[in-house]
């Protein structure tokens, strides 16, 4: 399925409730797959605290988790352009498990 415009007809209603509209933090993305599913949990760890607690986790098909990596890319490029670059910062190791296989974030 090729990305097109979206006509009127085709135009999503999104509500956004008082309960989501403050967010959640997160600084750590672990992102894990099968044939069928990507799953994303967000979690905010603190310093010094070894326990952190998912705050967010997102299940989605890979068609979804592709389209969403492209957004992703070109908001970034968009960004880079308004404000220069991202610079990254050295890999971090945790210095804890989550029990879950080793994932980007």
């Amino acid at each position: 399925m090729a990305d097109q415009p979206i006509t009127p007809e085709q135009q999503l209603n999104i509500e956004l409730t008082e309960e989501m509209a403050d967010g959640e933090y997160a600084n750590l993305a672990i992102i894990t797959h099968s044939f069928a599913e990507f799953v994303v949990d967000f979690i905010n760890v603190m310093p010094n605290v070894p326990k952190a607690k998912v705050k967010s986790r997102i299940v989605m098909t890979p068609q979804h988790a592709k389209r969403l990596m492209k957004a992703l890319i070109d908001n970034v490029k968009r960004f880079e352009a308004q404000y220069g670059n991202i610079k990254d910062q050295e890999q971090q190791t945790m210095p804890f498990n989550f029990g879950a296989p080793t994932a980007q974030a």
